[in-house]
């Protein structure tokens, strides 16, 4: 060992994990967690649950499960909970999203159809594409806040809970930038007193999360607690936190094929991207605000791996351009289709072709469970504030103020392995170990 380990409290009694948006997303997650306890299907796509860890030199040959290096909640000790618009249980909503085969979701309908939605805070002029009835009313919003602070407060005592996590699994809230009323926590309560226009709904529960030292990842491209109040807020009350929008489809594409071609000095001259998608979210994004949100978040990706400013002639004049098309018929199944422009030696130009049929909440359940799982552990941990090394799991990655975000997703993983090896007291991996020539 190259260092003292980091003093980490254990992983004892019940994790509550509360939702905003019991949808596709978050029932998928939910009812693989079910699944998995029972024995009834594996956690592919969960860094947790099956990655391995090398710890030292190659020679010594370590090589645990993360899950075995660190000590992690157990799924047995996972209780559920949220909020929806929707009065549909968690089972009820599983149906209706109809990511999972139904004989599968039968196997786990007791669990399911224990998580009832409380009263979500909404607000149509954050989500224009849909409405239910299942939400809170009060005289302003700091009244919404206590009601959700309560909220949790009694989960964590109904269920028994010693640690809680909150994860946003909600709509794409409209496109917005930080405003006077996110500069200071004085100036946000005194917003929500006043129902500020400015605190979207996702802050709202952000401050509650954070006012109950509740760990929050955030899920979807909203604003939500990357403004300096709730930042602060996260410091002052030793809360960690990250975001934001699980990097599942095409942006995943993109984190995998850009440092590549940016490795070999290969240039690219456009690059095209279109999404088709039926599912609540693919609705959601028909709204020209909501789309806005997405869009920034997609399109940062490459300017932040390329770095046209180091290599003008290579990216600087990059066209890049994203679509996403609601497709009532493909339902979860999302097609994700990217036509890239690049050129290589003496400027000879050539093309690579992706068409990606995935399964957007396929992809992103696994990453959930990893975030609520490494937050959790993050807290335990004595950690706070934003929590860079989950950067590997989102779209735009949360960082402290005047650093850029780090995209490449193999940068993104040695991070995230250093982090949990430095926790542990191991030393880093660096690869500038000795080599050997003859």
């Amino acid at each position: 060992m190259s260092s003292t380990s980091t003093q980490i409290a254990p992983a004892e009694g019940k994790l509550g994990i509360l939702i905003p948006g019991i949808g596709a997303v978050a029932t998928t997650f939910m009812a693989g967690v079910e699944l998995v306890k029972r024995g009834l299907g594996e956690p592919v796509g969960s860094l947790t649950q099956m990655a391995t860890i090398r710890l030292g030199k190659r020679t010594e040959n370590r090589t645990p499960k993360i899950k075995d290096f660190v000590p992690l909640a157990k799924l047995d000790d996972i209780v559920f909970g949220g909020w929806d618009i929707y009065e549909d249980t968690a089972y009820q909503a599983a149906t209706h999203a109809r990511v999972l085969e139904q004989t599968m979701l039968d196997q786990v309908k007791a669990p399911l159809s224990a998580v009832k939605p409380m009263k979500a805070v909404f607000d149509q002029e954050y989500v224009k594409r849909i409405n239910g009835p299942n939400v809170k009313t009060g005289p302003n919003k700091r009244d919404l806040a206590e009601q959700l602070i309560a909220d949790i407060e009694n989960f964590r005592k109904t269920n028994g809970c010693s640690r809680l996590v909150m994860i946003w699994c909600g709509s794409t809230e409209v496109f917005h930038r930080p405003a006077a009323v996110h500069q200071s926590m004085e100036a946000f309560e005194k917003g929500l007193e006043n129902n500020d226009p400015d605190i979207a709904p996702s802050q709202v529960y952000a401050y509650a999360a954070l006012k109950t030292g509740t760990p929050f990842a955030n899920g979807a491209p909203n604003l939500t607690h990357d403004v300096p109040a709730l930042l602060d807020l996260a410091r002052d009350n030793n809360v960690p936190v990250c975001g934001k929008d699980f990097k599942t489809g095409q942006t995943f594409m993109k984190t995998l094929l850009a440092p590549g071609l940016k490795s070999r000095m290969l240039g690219v001259s456009g690059w095209f991207s279109t999404n088709i998608l039926g599912n609540r979210d693919g609705e959601v994004l028909e709204d020209p605000g909501s789309f806005k949100t997405k869009e920034e978040t997609k399109l940062s990706v490459l300017d932040e791996i390329l770095q046209p400013n180091l290599y003008p002639a290579l990216y600087k004049d990059i066209y890049h351009a994203v679509r996403i098309n609601y497709y009532p018929p493909r339902g979860d199944s999302k097609e994700g289709w990217d036509n890239i422009d690049i050129f290589g030696w003496l400027g000879y130009p050539m093309q690579i072709k992706i068409d990606f049929l995935c399964r957007d909440s396929i992809l992103a359940a696994p990453l959930a469970l990893d975030l609520v799982l490494f937050l959790d552990l993050a807290q335990r941990s004595g950690m706070r504030g934003i929590q860079e090394w989950l950067s590997f799991y989102f779209k735009a990655p949360m960082t402290a103020p005047g650093l850029y975000p780090e995209h490449d997703i193999f940068i993104q993983l040695m991070k995230l392995k250093n982090r949990l090896r430095h926790l542990k007291g191991e030393g880093l991996i660096t690869h500038l170990g000795l080599e050997y020539y003859d």
